[in-house]
């Protein structure tokens, strides 16, 4: 038995840090229904709503202390903080995420502990929280419960709900076949089967591949070290490096290179790269890269503002302007006091700005591709606003930034999901890893292993019609999460709780 909130706590932290395992690189999806089910448990038989809030916290803590630690990676070995302020930092950032559940749960016992449906608003609120956490101060839409059915016959419900329906099957079949076999109940029953039944019974496809669309694309991983990247000595190198794994596939209609794969303002790259580019004009191949992109401040012209961009550079024009920047990676909140306290808050191109408009689509030979860069690609609406203009989805990122860590699978699955929910074929080109070819259905077609320099030459038609996500984003999951809290303030006979005295 749990005696004391000390040993309650460590258990809540363990069940947090095991619901890890369910993501990738592991995928054992029997864990992602434990947490949910350990945490309602852990809940009911506390004598407060601190002691709640509490468990709450040790949960969030465990779950983002062993799911995100790869922040560690990018603070200490390329941000040049000492080990022991590397450790603080993100002991600091898993503690802040780990409050958003420490407020699920003192809000869940505040509110419902005893009444007799409160594990139906136990569900509604933690599906509230992770939709909450999509957006609030710019959002860290990162382990979504619902990631963890991607490789499963249950992964079509993506394609109907998005991520977010499978996140509530995830919440209704843990809570509701641990009420079922506390109560010995038919509705706790009734509720957990009820969505897996409809994801066995979701179509597999929504769209279809138009014919004779099919782009050749090849994917440059060029797997520069971050040590490197930002060295104006190595400019040149580098640029001759990403030209000479690209000759051999001037044929194709496309060719990427990923995240500010060009690391400097263009001009600067322009006496390099022009030769290389003019070729690639006139036998009409595009070229798109990721570069940081200058432009005068619209309030003040004599300021200047530095997007993280990418833009066609051969055989056509369009420009795309990140529109989810990356806290202390791509700015510095409260620049003022940080800048210059320790290297890791003058890291390179810390100095983004969010754009006041950027195109939507890039257009390639007639097709239209949804640009996507780094963790904008975890938005599963920012994604779906310019997937559903799109043929194709393409995601540029430069994971190198954490090393041979669990970020680079993570970031994977979080990106086929897109596919799924979209109905589109996805392309992922990397820096270091992990370049891939995604199908609509999220299975990886065939991708480059990480950590080393190479080309992934594909072909991939563009997509006709439109997912039920597509059409209606995320609201079809929170409306039933909204029935389902009503339900939990349906009246009837409190049960009382052992020695609760309900403190404030």
């Amino acid at each position: 038995m749990l005696n004391s909130l000390a040993a309650k706590c460590l258990f809540a932290i363990i069940a947090g840090a095991l619901m890890v395992l369910a993501f990738a690189p592991f995928d054992l999806v029997p864990f992602i229904l434990l947490g949910p089910a350990v945490l309602f448990w852990l809940l009911n038989p506390l004598q407060s709503s601190r002691q709640a809030a509490l468990i709450g916290w040790g949960f969030g803590f465990g779950l983002f202390g062993a799911g995100v630690s790869w922040v560690w990676v990018s603070i200490h070995v390329y941000g040049g903080a000492s080990v022991l302020i590397a450790t603080l930092a993100t002991l600091l950032f898993v503690a802040a995420l780990g409050l958003l559940f420490s407020a699920q749960a003192w809000l869940f016992y505040r509110l419902f502990i005893g009444k007799p449906h409160a594990w139906l608003a136990f569900i509604a609120i933690w599906m509230g929280f992770e939709w909450l956490r999509s957006w609030f101060l710019t959002g860290f839409p990162w382990l979504l419960t619902g990631y963890a059915w991607l490789d499963t016959p249950l992964s079509p419900l993506g394609s109907l709900m998005g991520v977010w329906g499978l996140s509530l099957l995830t919440l209704c079949l843990s809570i509701g076949l641990f009420q079922a076999a506390k109560k010995r109940a038919l509705l706790p029953l009734a509720v957990a089967c009820i969505l897996p039944i409809i994801a066995l019974l979701t179509p597999k496809s929504w769209t279809e591949a138009v014919p004779d669309t099919e782009l050749s694309v090849a994917l440059v991983q060029p797997n520069i070290s971050q040590h490197d990247k930002w060295d104006r000595r190595l400019l040149s190198p580098m640029l001759q490096h990403l030209i000479s794994l690209s000759q051999p596939y001037q044929d194709h209609d496309l060719i990427v290179w990923p995240e500010t794969a060009i690391p400097s303002l263009y001009y600067q790259a322009a006496p390099y790269t022009e030769p290389f580019f003019n070729r690639l004009g006139n036998q009409q191949t595009t070229l798109i890269s990721g570069f940081p992109y200058m432009t005068a401040d619209a309030k003040n012209p004599e300021l200047s503002r530095f997007h993280n961009s990418l833009g066609i550079f051969s055989y056509g024009q369009g420009v795309y302007h990140k529109q989810r920047l990356v806290p202390f990676g791509e700015y510095v909140p409260l620049e003022a006091q940080l800048r210059g306290l320790i290297d890791f808050f003058d890291l390179p191109m810390s100095e983004f700005s969010l754009p006041e408009h950027t195109e939507l689509t890039l257009d390639v030979k007639g097709r239209k591709i949804a640009p996507l860069i780094c963790y904008e690609i975890a938005y599963p609406e920012l994604t779906r606003r310019s997937a559903i203009l799109a043929d194709i989805i393409l995601t540029v990122s430069n994971d190198a930034w954490f090393d041979d860590s669990l970020a680079a699978e993570q970031h994977l699955q979080i990106a086929r999901m897109r596919a799924v929910e979209n109905g589109r074929w996805l392309l992922r080109g990397t820096n270091d890893g992990i370049t891939a070819l995604v199908a609509p259905n999220g299975d990886i077609v065939d991708r480059l292993s990480r950590e080393q320099a190479g080309v992934l030459s594909v072909k991939v038609p563009s997509m006709q019609g439109q997912t039920p996500y597509q059409r209606v984003g995320l609201w079809p999951a929170m409306l039933l999460s909204l029935l389902l809290l009503g339900l939990g303030f349906w009246p009837g006979s409190r049960q009382p709780l052992k020695n609760n005295a309900m403190a404030r």
